[in-house]
């Protein structure tokens, strides 16, 4: 059965009768008239309150559901999927994904780091790790991606511009079936956002002195809003994750960010009414002392918080912000702490009704995200590697493992071990954030 309704265009009043879909029907007594139009706008109201209400939205200070209830968003991060961090490998010094990708290519040759990561990305995240975050009781995860992956440039074991569609659609479509929301977010854009090591960039933020860079993060974000216009799973686009690092100088660099921002929403705005918009503050998602008055209707306001108190006083800017111009904010990334810490700051969260994604969902032999895995086998051959001094082409030859089957092992071993089946539910940090 196919859905029918009524639209403004299709009807309207005419004398004392009434034009309905092209046809006019004539005469009509005044009341009936009247309560014929009614009704007809009526169901109208109701088809366009209807199609909203697909998509979450704001109102005010708050972030609503689909059942005009306030949303509460309570879930993680995807990080290391399709952003890996050299912290995540155990690595000290190569924390980058271009940095990391040096190391595998140097270990195992070109050929045979392209098969790694085509393996990893398919690996590390799975319809069943889908399923587990769902089934804890998370009602939304927060997806890190660097723009690459809708580019030509090479990129973990691959180029196109279609894959960074075909690796968030399989997830975004195990997330539907969960009824788990997804929130996208330029981890890494064009240039650098960040200049350090979380935007892969090379050491500075660029992306704000560079017009191509901005010209291409834009391209991109309206590519992505039009992919996903009408897909009410996602809830909404992060433009810029931590954007200018402390290192720089801010009295030059923080004035670019907002006009930068309203430039992204405007192209945005372009193809997708539907969809939340995230803004992230300068420093690391954590001065807002950069933004002027909202200017979408449909923004939020996101900070990020590691490794400080637990009290008040620590996010009390942004509540003044929120009150102040009446938005919703939210913590898009935090954790990275112990149990006790993460309790405390989720409670604190709660209380002033922010919504959070603690960062991150998965690491390898550490207990302080949603799920860990062992450590393979050899993998010790793969950190002191990645460790050690390798600035020329003669102390890579000194030491490479030249072919060494145990290198690739430990690389597989890696593979195998980040499968959902091996891993395993820190219990601590998980009833920490309230989930069982």
């Amino acid at each position: 059965m196919r859905d029918f309704c009524f639209y403004p265009a299709a009807f309207a009043s005419h004398g004392k009768g009434i034009i309905l879909s092209g046809l006019f029907i004539y005469p009509l007594p005044n009341m009936v008239r009247k309560l014929l139009v009614s009704t007809l706008l009526c169901i109208v109201s109701l088809h366009l309150t209807a199609q909203t209400s697909r998509f979450i939205s704001v109102k005010k200070t708050e972030i609503i559901g689909v059942d005009g209830k306030p949303f509460h968003m309570r879930g993680t991060n995807l990080g290391n999927w399709l952003v890996p961090e050299g912290y995540m490998f155990k690595f000290k010094h190569s924390s980058s994904p271009r940095l990391i990708q040096e190391v595998v290519n140097e270990m195992v040759g070109p050929d045979a780091a392209n098969a790694f990561w085509k393996k990893y990305l398919q690996n590390y995240i799975t319809r069943e790790d889908i399923h587990y975050l769902k089934s804890i009781g998370m009602n939304s995860i927060r997806i890190p991606f660097h723009y690459k992956l809708f580019t030509n440039e090479d990129y973990l074991g691959g180029r196109g511009e279609k894959r960074g569609f075909e690796l968030m659609d399989r997830v975004i479509g195990w997330c539907k079936q969960e009824g788990l929301y997804v929130l996208l977010d330029m981890h890494c854009a064009p240039g650098g956002q960040t200049g350090d090591n979380i935007d892969d960039s090379w050491g500075y933020p660029y992306l704000f002195e560079n017009a191509e860079s901005q010209q291409l993060t834009i391209n991109i974000w309206r590519k992505i809003a039009s992919h996903y216009k009408n897909e009410p799973i996602v809830l909404g686009y992060d433009l810029l994750n931590e954007p200018i690092a402390h290192y720089f100088d801010a009295s030059v660099l923080n004035p670019l960010l907002e006009p930068l921002y309203k430039r992204l929403v405007k192209a945005v705005r372009e193809v997708d009414k539907n969809h939340l918009i995230f803004l992230g503050g300068a420093q690391w998602d954590s001065n807002f002392k950069i933004f002027g008055p909202p200017f979408d209707s449909k923004l939020v306001y996101t900070f990020h918080k590691y490794w400080t108190a637990t009290t008040i006083d620590v996010i009390q800017d942004y509540i003044d912000f929120r009150d102040k111009y009446q938005v919703p904010i939210y913590c898009g990334e935090t954790g990275e702490n112990t149990d006790e810490w993460v309790m405390q700051f989720r409670k604190l969260l709660d209380e002033q009704h922010i919504g959070w994604h603690f960062w991150p969902y998965k690491k390898m032999d550490n207990t302080r995200g949603i799920v860990t895995f062992p450590r393979p086998e050899n993998y010790q051959m793969v950190i002191d590697f990645a460790d050690t001094t390798r600035t020329t082409y003669e102390q890579i030859r000194k030491v490479s493992p030249n072919g060494s089957k145990v290198a690739q092992q430990a690389l597989d071993g890696f593979l195998e071990n980040c499968k959902f089946k091996n891993c395993t539910g820190n219990k601590g940090y998980i009833e920490a954030l309230g989930f069982d």
